[in-house]
C-alpha cells in the first residue's frame, strides 16, 4: 500500500462517516457491476459459490469485506462500553488491515485491475453496521458472525477453486484466522444475545 493510500482511505472513511453514509448493513450484501465502474469484473461471492472467482473479483470482494470489518470495528471502539467487544474490535482492525495490505501487495505484483479505494468504500459501506447505542454490542456481535461467515465463504471458495497459486495460498493461510474470528464473534453473540 503506498503512503498516500492510508491518508486517502482515512479521509474517505471520515468523510463517509461524517456525512452519515455508513447507514446500512446488508446481511447478503452484493455489489453490482456499477460498483466497479466499467471494469466489468463484478459478481458477488453469493452468485459464484461453486465456481472460481477471477483474481480481481476475489481481491475486490475480500478487500471490501476487510474495509467493512475495519470501519465497523472503529465504530465498536467508539460506541461499546464492553472491554471484550473493544478487544475483539481492535483485533479486527489489526488483522483485517494486515490482510488487506497483503491483498493489495499481491494485486500490485500481479498487475491485477482491481477497484480503487473509492469503489471499495462504496462496496464496503453496504456492509457497515448502523445501530442504536443501547443495542450496539449485540448488533455488533451479530454483524460480525454474518460478516465472517460471508468472508470465510469467499476465502474458502478461493482456496478450493483458484487457479492462481499465490492467491490460493493467501486464502488458505487466512482461513484459520478468519475461522477463529468467527468463533470469537459467536461467543460474543451468545454473551450479548439477551442484552438488546
Amino acid at each position: 500500500m503506498s503512503p498516500a493510500l492510508p491518508k486517502k482511505f482515512a479521509f474517505t472513511c471520515a468523510l463517509l462517516l461524517s456525512m452519515g453514509t455508513a447507514t446500512a448493513f446488508a446481511q447478503n450484501a452484493t455489489h453490482a457491476d456499477s460498483a466497479h465502474g466499467t471494469s466489468g469484473h463484478a459478481q458477488s461471492a453469493d452468485t459464484k459459490k461453486a465456481e472460481a472467482m477471477s483474481p480481481e473479483d476475489f481481491v475486490d470482494d475480500a478487500s471490501a469485506k476487510g474495509i467493512a470489518e475495519i470501519e465497523t470495528a472503529k465504530l465498536a471502539l467508539e460506541k461499546s462500553q464492553s472491554q471484550d467487544i473493544k478487544t475483539f474490535a481492535q483485533s479486527m482492525i489489526d488483522d483485517h488491515t494486515k490482510m488487506n495490505e497483503q491483498l493489495q501487495q499481491l494485486a500490485q505484483q500481479k498487475k491485477l485491475e482491481v477497484a480503487d479505494n473509492a469503489k471499495l468504500m462504496d462496496m464496503a459501506k453496504k456492509m457497515i453496521l448502523q445501530v442504536r447505542d443501547e443495542s450496539f454490542d449485540a448488533a455488533y456481535a451479530n454483524n460480525q458472525v454474518v460478516a465472517h461467515e460471508q468472508t470465510i465463504e469467499i476465502f474458502r471458495n478461493e482456496a478450493n477453486t483458484s487457479k492462481d497459486p499465490e492467491l490460493k495460498a493467501l486464502a488458505q493461510a487466512a482461513l484459520p484466522k478468519l475461522e477463529m474470528h468467527l468463533e470469537h464473534a459467536k461467543a460474543l453473540q451468545s454473551k450479548y444475545a439477551n442484552k438488546q
